[in-house]
């Protein structure tokens, strides 16, 4: 299977840049063919400009400046997310990625007003990420992440698709057994992925 990794954490040491050498690692090892796209490193740029705007309902063409992810997202039949959770939300790079590639004629077509899921190709999701704090404060302000891998992305890859969200809550309490239990909880997704 073709396999998008999007990461989103601008530091190499951090344990979130563990998580995603794991999960290319783990993913390389049982076969897929693995894109991996490392949003910071490829230096993608997260704002939506105006002529991006102004142009949003407009058919693709090559010159777009996001065609090369766009090719890189409709190609891939699973996706894994790798990114921490800051402020209840994404990382502003990979909030970006979702407002600049996820667009009309790629990730849904426009039916007579209505948005009509177009991803079919993606027959698997998963999203490994951190939080600071713990799923008790995350589930109090609605774990927005959560909701949108869950609702918005199930929706928008091929119906019935398994989705899976591999959560590791409280960072700033963590030890090195929570850590390493996460680790061996996302190498075992992988592997069956």
């Amino acid at each position: 299977m073709k396999i998008l990794v999007l990461y989103a954490h601008p530091v190499e040491t951090s344990f979130n840049a563990a998580l995603h050498r794991l999960i290319v690692e783990r993913l390389t090892a049982a076969g897929h063919e693995v894109d991996d796209c490392d949003l910071y490193a490829e230096d993608f740029d997260p704002r939506l400009s105006r002529t991006e705007r102004l142009a949003y309902h407009d058919d693709r063409c090559a010159n777009d400046p996001v065609d090369p992810y766009v090719t890189r997202l409709l190609a891939a039949e699973g996706l894994v997310l790798s990114f921490p959770v800051w402020n209840y939300g994404f990382p502003a790079i990979l909030k970006g990625f979702f407002d600049r590639v996820f667009l009309p004629g790629v990730s849904f077509t426009m039916v007579n007003g209505k948005a009509t899921p177009n991803l079919h190709s993606i027959r698997k999701v998963a999203a490994v990420t951190t939080y600071g704090g713990s799923w008790f404060r995350a589930a109090l302000m609605g774990n927005p992440p959560k909701r949108i891998v869950n609702r918005v992305l199930r929706l928008t890859v091929k119906p019935g698709a398994p989705v899976s969200y591999l959560a590791h809550y409280s960072m700033n309490l963590s030890t090195p057994r929570s850590r390493d239990d996460f680790m061996a909880k996302v190498a075992g997704k992988m592997d069956a992925f």
